[in-house]
This record gives C-alpha cells, sequence and structure tokens, in this order.
C-alpha cells in the first residue's frame, strides 16, 4: 500500500512498531552478545560463582572492567541475566544457565546464536546472489556457520537419537544391535555418525559430505570417541556416495539444503537393502504457512532465506524446498524416488522424523 496524503496513519499503532523494531535491533546485536559471553566464559562464571558484580566478573575471567560492565547490562535489558539495583549484582537464573553452558542439555542454545551469527556475517553475500539469481554454498561460508550448526543440533541428537528417534523406526534398533550397515549422509561433523557409532558397536557406519573441511574434523571426532574402527567418512555429494545394501540411511537436516533433493532420494533408493529404512530428520514445520508464523519458524524461515536456500540454488538443480518444506514436500520426494511407505515417526520443538520404506 503506497502512503499518500489522504491516508490516515494511526500514531499508536506506528510507535508500538517503532518500539517492536528497536526490540529487533536488540536482539539482532545479543547474538553477538551471547557470542562474547560463551567465548570470554562469562556464563559459565556466573554460573559457576552466582550473583557477581561487573568489577567481580571482569576479575575473575581476565577481562576489561567496561567490556564486562556493558556486557552486563545488555544482557540484564534483555533478561537473559537478571539484576539487583539494591546489591549491583548480576544474576544468570539456573535455568538460563543450562541453555547457556550445559552443552549435555537439549536446551543448550550458544550453536544456535553462533550460526545465527555467521549467517548474518554473510549476508551481503546473499544480497548479491538475489539479484543475479546465484546461490552460496555451505562452503562458502565462515567457520561460525560450520562449528556453530553442529553445536546447536548434536545436543538435541544426543538427546534424542538413541534414545527415541532409531526407537520409533519399525525393527531398526533390533538391527543395529545385531550387526547393521548404515550411512550417514549429508553428516557434517560426524555428530549423528559418532552417536550412532557409539550406541551401536556392532553395526558399521558410513557418514559422507561433500565439504571437505568437515568429514576431516568429522574423522577427528570418531577417532577421538573411540569409534574409529566402525565409523569410517568420505567426501562424496548426497547423489553420489557409495556403498550398497544399506541397512540404514539418515539425514539430518540436510535434504532441504540439497540442490537436488529428489536425485539423493533416487540414490537412496538404489543403495538401500529391500527391508531398508531410510530416516530423514529435517526442521520441525507444517504444511501450510500460517501453520509456521510462530517463533520456531520465524528462525527457521530466517535461516531458510539466508543460509539453506542459498545452498540449494549454488548446487545443480537448485530446488530449493526451504528450511520448512513440511511433511507433504518432503512425502512428493519420497515417492516420485519410487519409496511407498512413509510417515512421521517422531517430533520434537525443533525435528520432524521422518520414516522412509521402499
Amino acid at each position: 500500500m503506497s502512503i499518500t496524503p489522504t491516508t490516515e496513519i494511526d500514531a499508536d499503532k506506528l510507535m508500538a512498531f517503532v518500539l517492536r523494531a528497536v526490540d529487533e535491533v536488540g536482539a539482532t546485536l545479543n547474538c553477538a552478545l551471547v557470542r562474547m559471553g560463551d567465548r570470554l566464559g562469562y556464563y559459565r562464571d556466573l554460573a559457576e560463582h552466582g550473583p557477581s558484580t561487573p568489577e567481580e566478573l571482569a576479575s575473575r575471567t581476565d577481562t576489561v572492567l567496561p567490556y564486562a560492565r556493558e556486557w552486563l547490562s545488555a544482557q540484564a535489558a534483555g533478561r537473559f541475566v537478571e539484576y539487583d539495583a539494591a546489591t549491583g549484582r548480576f544474576a544468570l537464573p539456573p535455568e538460563h544457565a543450562v541453555a547457556l553452558t550445559d552443552a549435555s542439555s537439549p536446551a543448550y542454545l550458544p550453536g544456535f546464536f553462533q550460526i545465527a551469527l555467521g549467517t548474518a556475517r554473510d549476508s551481503h553475500r546473499v544480497i548479491e546472489a538475489a539479484r543475479t539469481a546465484a546461490g552460496l554454498g555451505w562452503h562458502e561460508h565462515n567457520a561460525d556457520v560450520h562449528t556453530g550448526c553442529e553445536r546447536f543440533f548434536r545436543p538435541g541428537y544426543a538427546a534424542n537419537l538413541v534414545s527415541s528417534w532409531l526407537p520409533a523406526l519399525d525393527g531398526v534398533v533390533d538391527k543395529l544391535e545385531t550387526g547393521a550397515s548404515a550411512a550417514d549422509v549429508g553428516c557434517g561433523h560426524g555428530a549423528s555418525t559418532v552417536l550412532m557409532a557409539t550406541a551401536f558397536p556392532r553395526s558399521a557406519f558410513t557418514g559422507s559430505d561433500y565439504h571437505a573441511d568437515s568429514i576431516a574434523t568429522a574423522r577427528e571426532r570418531a577417532e577421538e570417541a573411540g569409534v574409529g574402527d566402525r565409523a569410517a567418512f568420505e567426501v562424496a555429494a548426497a547423489t553420489e556416495f557409495t556403498g550398497e545394501g544399506y541397512d540404514l540411511v539418515t539425514m539430518f537436516d540436510c535434504l532441504h539444503d540439497m540442490g537436488d533433493p529428489l536425485g539423493a532420494a533416487r540414490h537412496v533408493r538404489s543403495v538401500i537393502a529391500p527391508d531398508g529404512t531410510w530416516m530423514v530428520v529435517e526442521p520441525a514445520a507444517g504444511d501450510h504457512l500460517e501453520d509456521n508464523l510462530n517463533p520456531i519458524g520465524r528462525a527457521y524461515y530466517g535461516f531458510s532465506t539466508l543460509l539453506c536456500t542459498p545452498a540449494s540454488l549454488s548446487q545443480p538443480v537448485g530446488a530449493a524446498l526451504g528450511t520448512q518444506a513440511g511433511p507433504a514436500r518432503i512425502r512428493d520426494v519420497v515417492t516420485a524416488a519410487g519409496f511407498t511407505r512413509f510417515r512421521i515417526a517422531a517430533q520434537t520443538p525443533f525435528n520432524n522424523v521422518y520414516e522412509v520404506r521402499p
């Protein structure tokens, strides 16, 4: 709608939007502030020592007082920490401490902020790509995107993969306990591969990803976890990973990033065993835009615009499913590839888990 001299402006509505926009700017800056608190150990220090003055926080973390003071003030304004005006002390509530310091908790958030900050840092390149119909590959992003992605998703995988997602699949756990072959496609740093290899020592796992640096990290992680004998890794696109007769194929939060998800699905169909299972873990989404107009959907649409869609468009075909593809679109892809069974096997606030069978 264009603004004309006859258009009546509701001043209260305008000011309410301006104030909301100011809050948005504060939230944007807070991505960097959370990353700062994570890197400098501010959250961990507050969790360990309790209510503190800026002077105490700066001294214990070996940082300079003005930075500690202003950071604490910003965190208090954003209600990440609590401020007691009577004592001049700042406290990190225990619930916030879990989300900001406990890497073993599925609620752990620093990686989420890290990938958001890294994604925003490359936004100027996405703006140009939108003008030229180009893409921006995963490998072209800064390290905060790669590291933040694993730090965000790994706690959720650790909390759910072995305990609930795999058991939700028909007969898969029994096969893995006896000894099965599994391919973890788009494995990134190998968090999911290592988790499965640790839980099922009689099975063999092959992780693959087109990003060579991620595969190098995955190999290191497998050796550190003591599963290098049963977790192998290869640099390969989702349409080209090797092997055949797999009892289980997994894809974690990556199908929507692929340029050719249908080609990847067809390749899975060609290498999976006749009674095999393909587990597709995707960001939580409904089938309609209105289903996703919520805080989680908002974050995922943001990542879709700046990270996932450009990644897909950088590859052959460039299907650009989008981070919020939803069950119906995923079903269409796997059905077109020749799979006959599809269902939602499990869900969390952040993920849909699909079971796909030949």
